[in-house]
């Protein structure tokens, strides 16, 4: 009865983790290229009071055995990849990447950063940064006085200045894709790391051979998270809460009944 105490503790402690991801799933549904987090879960180490496969009598082995679970732990919290809807703003420095892949950022500590989030703008000097002022890489700067600027879906950039009657390209955006992109490390702010899990990234051309998605000029890219199954999710790790915890409160009550056979 203590091993049920402490089996369905376990389940309440995982369930409270589940639905701390749901919550953040559901504070993000509106942030610009977020990506839903699953959390996963594994079960823990058996008791093996009759080992499968054990030797039964001289002659036969236990088929099935007799294993008893200590319960679960939550294992990883992996990326749902799924495309987000686009959504059209007409700034002509939004850009969403329809298909695979990751705008490359570089960050003030030197490192470079991969988003999906594609709401970038000028700073004083025409260079492309992010909101946080960090600058698209490679980097690309648009003249000042520049009266229109054109992306186009392989990442060639073109603005138009007075007294010119043709645009010039002023830089190219390069994507980076990753073998594993659930391997990336979040680190807040839209923005992700590379690690080993993940492997180096694979920088292309956007639409290229290399399985790279497509710049969308003037559009957004939306959370892919859904809001009802979020919240389906949060009933159904409710329930398990609550059943864990009747389980706790059975194994209580049968250790308070035997507690009561010595008196």
């Amino acid at each position: 009865m203590l091993r049920a105490l402490y089996t369905a503790a376990s389940g309440m402690t995982a369930q409270q983790l589940n639905l701390d991801n749901i919550a953040n799933n559901l504070s993000n549904a509106s942030t610009t290229g977020y990506q839903q987090r699953i959390l996963a879960f594994s079960d823990l180490l058996y008791q093996n009071t009759v080992m499968p496969g054990s030797a039964a009598t001289q002659q036969t082995t236990n088929a099935a055995g007799l294993q008893i679970g200590l319960g679960v732990r939550p294992s990883t919290t992996e990326i749902n990849q799924t495309q987000g809807d686009l959504q059209t703003t007409n700034n002509p420095l939004d850009l969403a990447i329809s298909g695979g892949g990751f705008f490359q950022i570089l960050l003030p500590n030197g490192q470079t950063g991969y988003t999906r989030a594609g709401s970038f703008h000028p700073d004083s000097q025409g260079n492309v940064v992010t909101a946080d002022g960090n600058p698209l890489q490679p980097a690309i700067t648009v003249p000042t006085d520049a009266t229109n600027i054109t992306i186009g879906s392989d990442g060639t950039v073109s603005a138009t200045v007075p007294g010119q009657t043709q645009a010039s390209t002023v830089g190219n955006i390069q994507l980076a894709l990753f073998v594993n992109p659930g391997g990336l490390n979040s680190v807040g702010n839209n923005i992700y790391l590379a690690t080993t899990a993940s492997g180096n990234p694979i920088i292309g051309t956007p639409g290229g051979s290399e399985g790279l998605g497509q710049i969308q000029q003037g559009m957004l890219e939306q959370s892919n998270v859904s809001v009802v199954d979020e919240f389906v999710q949060m009933i159904v790790a409710q329930r398990s809460y609550e059943s864990n915890s009747r389980v706790v409160k059975a194994a209580d009550e049968m250790l308070q009944q035997l507690n009561q056979l010595s008196q």
